[in-house]
């Protein structure tokens, strides 16, 4: 694994805290985060890292496997932390022969914000990766006296034929001396993307041989299915190659190119990029104990690397629908919104230390929504795969508006906030939710899980109706927002399915854990859905039968070790039937501090950060998806987390920095000073008032405030 002093000499004073192979493969089975190590920039259109499998799929998603001993290439897009691969485009792999692949050690691998570096051992070549925003930065030092060759490999992806992936057509040519150009069309995950790209290397071509996967012969364009290239540059010591990407064209890729990396000093992409990481990073200045400040930095690292620019240095973007888009001048277009996992933590973090970026993201949104008629599921390159259940764009939009975020029309949010809640689209048949008050299970499968966080999102957009004065869709919401009740079933004291004649359906356990459809719970069972009633916790416990039964049914659901059939292999990371692994009970520590007890609540909340979360590749207690699992530690760390995302509120628990200090884009800073010598708390104090609730309203971090344990 890295060593932090092979890259002392070019880390700041964050990015030295880094450690890219935390979430990259995991020790002894189970999950790990799905990271990987690649170079990338924050928030960046490419992630350029190798890939350890020749066709990476659904336990490799990154594309990278800590475990694995073979690189096969280094591609250029790639998803962190995800249950599904996709992306994997536009490969490049060194050699001085005809290999494709090669052994290699973790001992001769480094990597850093901005740097991957690594000695591919078959034939001797030094690979070392880094990136701008929209370009990949490749160097490879070649052993002296052999021949100087380069396998451009556009038919690699994640596996094909799952998701039905299968590239439709593509296009290879040489466009200049020292210079490829070509674009691939590609369905999977995402069902139909443009890849576009321009590859210029640092040494003229001396011969070039094309295939479309049945032939091989020079020439100077080709197209097909199944595309490579194989470059020769005859003897040279060393060889760079710069790669651009577009969504739009290889002339968007080439003009990102030629703005982005004109130069060809290796050291100064790397130099850009840790200086562009140390200033991201920076946002939160902590003091702890040396491995949590590398737990907490590398947590920060993942979580701001995505979502991905989608537009070209131009402005210019591909729209949902296919057409050319263009940004107003100082916006960017963004993509890779995993909302089902981060609109409970990533985004109302990037609230609080980007609002500039937060806005760029919901206008992201808003684009797609008038372009495609819905807003974003799972939004993957600019495209919907609608993975996942509920609307959860819904929560991320409001919670911007709400607070105030500057650049965001009110009016144009709440048109497409009510629209998407009117207009029937996969896992959300509203014309059934508004005529039986829940999902039915026969009708919608995954109902409770459905029914539970669509009457969430519904609270949400009851908030903006009232929120902008539209009084009649606030009333008509907010009703649909109390949707959850008809599926509580007071004698089992379970949220529990329904049929569509309003019969509860037979037999019902618990325990039974769901998927992805043919269940009435996503990934999870009853118990860990119990709680997901965030927008009306005081509600819940009232359901459940006042604070005594809710403490009762919360310390049973922390020790209850039971199982029953197989269990969802996202429910890791598990306390009793708490599954810090994955994202339906993220918040449920927190609870206690709605009954008074906020002691169980730290107790708790110190004991995950302390268990599922450790400086190794197999760091994380789930995938990390999209940086939540990341985003869920870092407000933990500084003392506080938001149970209810869009409320404007933040939830109490215990510190493990010792002091952090925030810098808000506004100008001030939020400090957070850790005086406590136990889990015993005695006072919360800010500005020197004590605290008299369990809760920190957002507009106390906004204009720069101190909180203080004691």
């Amino acid at each position: 694994m890295m060593a932090a002093a092979a890259i002392g000499a070019c880390a700041g004073n964050f990015t030295k805290y880094v450690n890219p192979f935390i979430g990259t493969g995991a020790i002894e089975g189970g999950l790990c985060g799905n990271c990987y190590p690649g170079a990338t920039m924050p928030f960046g259109m490419v992630q350029l890292s190798p890939d350890t499998h020749p066709a990476p799929d659904w336990y490799n998603a990154s594309g990278y496997d800590y475990n694995d001993s073979t690189i096969y290439g280094f591609s250029h897009t790639r998803l962190s932390g995800t249950g599904a691969c996709d992306l994997i485009d536009i490969s490049l792999f060194p050699t001085t022969t005809d290999r494709t692949s090669s052994a290699f050690s973790h001992e001769q691998e480094e990597a850093h914000p901005g740097l991957y570096r690594v000695e591919l051992l078959d034939e001797g070549i030094s690979a070392s990766l880094s990136a701008t925003e929209r370009v990949g930065i490749h160097q490879y030092d070649y052993p002296a006296g052999h021949q100087c060759r380069l396998l451009v490999d556009i038919d690699h992806s994640a596996l094909k034929g799952s998701w039905d992936r299968q590239i439709i057509q593509g296009q290879l040519r040489q466009v200049a001396p020292n210079a490829l150009a070509g674009y691939r069309w590609i369905t999977g995950w995402a069902k139909l993307r443009k890849v576009c790209f321009y590859i210029e290397f640092s040494a003229p071509i001396r011969h070039l041989a094309l295939s479309d996967g049945h032939r091989q012969e020079p020439g100077q364009v080709i197209n097909g299915r199944a595309l490579k290239a194989w470059v020769d540059f005859g003897q040279m010591d060393q060889l760079m190659c710069k790669v651009g990407i577009s969504p739009v064209s290889w002339e968007n890729a080439k003009e990102n190119l030629q703005t982005e990396a004109p130069g060809w000093s290796f050291d100064d992409y790397v130099a850009q990029a840790d200086a562009a990481w140390e200033q991201q990073l920076g946002k939160i200045a902590i003091k702890a104990p040396e491995d949590k400040m590398t737990t907490f930095y590398t947590a920060l690292y993942h979580a701001m690397q995505q979502p991905n620019l989608s537009s070209d240095c131009n402005g210019q973007y591909m729209g949902a629908d296919f057409t050319v888009r263009q940004m107003p001048e100082g916006q960017n277009q963004y993509t890779t919104f995993s909302l089902w996992d981060t609109y409970r933590g990533a985004h109302p973090l990037y609230t609080i230390l980007d609002p500039e970026r937060s806005r760029d993201f919901v206008n992201s949104m808003l684009d797609h929504y008038e372009a495609y008629g819905y807003l974003p599921i799972w939004q993957l390159w600019g495209q919907d795969n609608y993975c996942m259940i509920g609307n959860h764009a819904i929560p991320v939009v409001v919670d911007a508006v709400l607070k105030d975020i500057p650049g965001i029309n009110a009016e144009r949010a709440w048109a497409a906030v009510k629209g998407a809640s009117l207009t029937p689209h996969p896992n959300s048949p509203w014309q059934v939710w508004e005529k039986y008050g829940y999902m039915p299970e026969p009708l919608q499968t995954q109902s409770v899980s459905i029914t539970l966080e669509d009457s969430y999102d519904d609270w949400c957009v009851a908030q903006l109706a009232q929120r902008l004065g539209h009084d009649r869709d606030a009333q008509h919401f907010g009703k649909r927002a109390k949707n959850y009740v008809n599926l509580y079933n007071e004698d089992t004291h379970f949220f529990q399915p329904k049929d569509e004649n309003g019969h509860w359906i037979e037999p019902f356990d618990p325990l039974c854990h769901g998927g992805n459809g043919g269940s009435a719970f996503t990934e999870g069972n009853a118990w860990q859905y119990y709680w997901y009633v965030p927008q009306d916790v005081a509600h819940l416990v009232e359901l459940t039968g006042g604070a005594k039964a809710f403490e009762q049914k919360l310390d049973q659901f922390f020790t209850l070790t039971d199982q029953s059939g197989e269990q969802n292999n996202n429910v890791s990371g598990c306390i009793g039937q708490y599954a810090h692994g994955n994202e339906p009970s993220h918040h449920v520590a927190y609870l206690y501090n709605y009954i008074g007890k906020p002691e169980k609540t730290r107790a708790l909340v110190a004991r995950i950060m302390d268990e599922m979360y450790d400086n190794t590749s197999s760091g994380y207690a789930g995938n990390d998806d999209c940086g939540e699992m990341s985003a869920w530690y870092i407000f933990s760390a500084l003392g506080f987390y938001p149970v209810n995302p869009a409320s404007g509120q933040y939830d109490l628990g215990i510190p493990m920095v010792e002091e952090a200090v925030i810098s808000l884009p506004q100008g001030g800073e939020f400090r957070i000073v850790n005086n406590l010598k136990s889990q015993k708390v005695k006072s919360v104090t800010l500005d020197g008032d004590k605290l008299t609730t369990l809760f920190l309203p957002h507009s106390s971090i906004a204009p720069g405030s101190t909180l203080t344990w004691k």
